[in-house]
């Protein structure tokens, strides 16, 4: 913490880039995955390479209280090899493959529980959306501290032109994914416009709806964002691929949790047994404690391929980040493939869409159908005559038809259908969910509507 202050009470100086970088991704796998040498039993290098990581980082082994900085290299890459390092691996008690990867300014990612990455985490996201450039602060020092094959402590020192912080990640493995509570003492060189606490970094390119998809269904890491707001509420907000990049913001004052799903897992809907996208985590972030006043921002821009990462969520305090100010941070990471406390009711698991109107019959001009599933245990034994009904914020004259019912021959499973007006509709979103009297019995379905 005092090397974080320190240095943020100095001109921020950028890292040079090592000489002799690998200079493609096949020269950096060369050195990456293969027979290596490990640091304390399981931790495993990454070489800086040129359009991957192309700072070095400085790294520490901590063992019974006392640090040891790395200095050679020799023996730690494949074949022998010695490089820069700009990252690190946390391997499987096997040392066949890793489940946990810091690499690349302030970048890292777990595996879950189906030995699959997917989605990222940050450290801190500086301006995103805003306009104006964003910052991609960096981890530059680390200090690892392995515990067991499925516990590690890591510390990292941050830096970037606007902020310096310190970093403390605790890392457990178990049966349901991976967990990270972390710890962060921030300090800003500057005013900062937007500053993403806890962001998570994505891919979106379609699902089974969208007129890009191909004999590969859906292509996604992530395929909604998730928010449990400080009033009870859970929304579920359908990522997109926009035509052009945009920023949505959710009032989210004391958020209990929030973070980016893949909840679609079935390989059929996918059809990749390469990338298997069935199988990659979702990111669940929880606040350790009283968060204040802010919002949940959602940040999505435009791709057409699936190696580029287009979506971004984090949180926004209200109060705007000042220079020479201190910011303590807590919050915990879960990489699983269910939130620990997501949602308690029903959750909207497919979504679908399409011309409105009844089937053989011509479209309805003008308008569109919107369907979504519903599942979840309050709706197991749930009949047409249980009083359950659809709810949206669409005004009277935009809806053509909206229709709530269980879906024959599956359990605990409701469907809303709806045929939309689009010219009726006051703008370019939909708020829906089930009720019952009263009573709300599913999460809020929050879905962008092209006019």
């Amino acid at each position: 913490m005092r090397q974080a202050r320190d240095l943020a009470a100095r001109e921020y100086s950028a890292p040079e880039k090592p000489a002799n970088l690998p200079t493609d991704f096949d020269a950096f796998g060369k050195l990456a995955y293969g027979p290596a040498g490990s640091l304390g039993g399981n931790v495993r290098l990454f070489p800086a390479a040129r359009g991957i990581a192309e700072h070095s980082v400085a790294l520490h082994l901590v063992d019974g209280g006392q640090a040891r900085r790395l200095v050679e290299t020799d023996g730690l890459f494949v074949g022998g090899a010695s490089a820069d390092p700009a990252g690190f691996r946390v391997m499987e008690a096997g040392q066949a493959g890793d489940w946990l990867a810091f690499l690349g300014a302030s970048y890292f990612r777990a595996s879950g529980s189906r030995d699959q990455y997917g989605l990222s985490a940050r450290g801190i996201a500086v301006d995103t959306g805003t306009g104006r450039p964003e910052e991609f602060p960096a981890f530059t020092a680390f200090w690892i501290e392995p515990v067991d094959n499925d516990h590690v402590r890591i510390f990292a020192l941050l830096d970037g032109p606007s902020l310096a912080g310190a970093y403390a990640f605790d890392c457990r493995k178990n049966g349901e994914g991976v967990e990270q509570n972390v710890q962060a003492s921030l300090f800003f060189r500057r005013d900062i416009e937007r500053l993403g606490i806890a962001p998570a970094t994505s891919m979106y390119w379609y699902d089974q709806h969208d007129a890009r998809s191909d004999w590969r269904r859906e292509i996604h890491d992530s395929d909604g964002l998730a928010i449990w707001s400080g009033t009870g509420e859970h929304i579920w907000r359908p990522l997109e691929n926009p035509d052009e990049a945009r920023v949505t913001s959710f009032r989210a004052d004391r958020v209990k949790g929030f973070g980016l799903m893949q909840r679609d897992q079935a390989f059929d809907h996918f059809q990749d047994d390469g990338a298997f996208y069935d199988r990659r985590p979702s990111l669940w972030i929880e606040p350790d404690d009283d968060w204040g006043p802010g919002r949940v921002m959602l940040y999505e821009m435009p791709t057409d391929n699936e190696t580029q990462d287009n979506i971004a969520a984090f949180w926004v305090s209200n109060q705007t980040a000042r220079r020479g100010e201190r910011r303590d941070i807590g919050y915990t990471l879960t990489w699983a493939f269910s939130a620990p406390s997501e949602v308690t009711n029903a959750r909207c698991v497919d979504m679908f869409e399409g011309p409105a109107g009844r089937p053989g019959e011509p479209p309805t001009a003008g308008a569109r159908k919107y369907v979504f599933d519903f599942a979840g245990p309050v709706l197991t034994g749930q009949g047409r005559d249980a009083g359950i009904d659809a709810v949206t914020d669409l005004p009277s004259d935009a809806l053509l038809s909206l229709s709530a019912y269980p879906v024959a021959g599956a359990e605990a499973r409701w469907r809303v259908m709806l045929d939309v007006k689009l010219s009726a509709v006051p703008r370019p979103e939909m708020r829906l969910y089930l009720r019952r009297g009263t009573a709300a019995l599913s999460e809020t379905v929050i879905k962008m509507v092209k006019l």
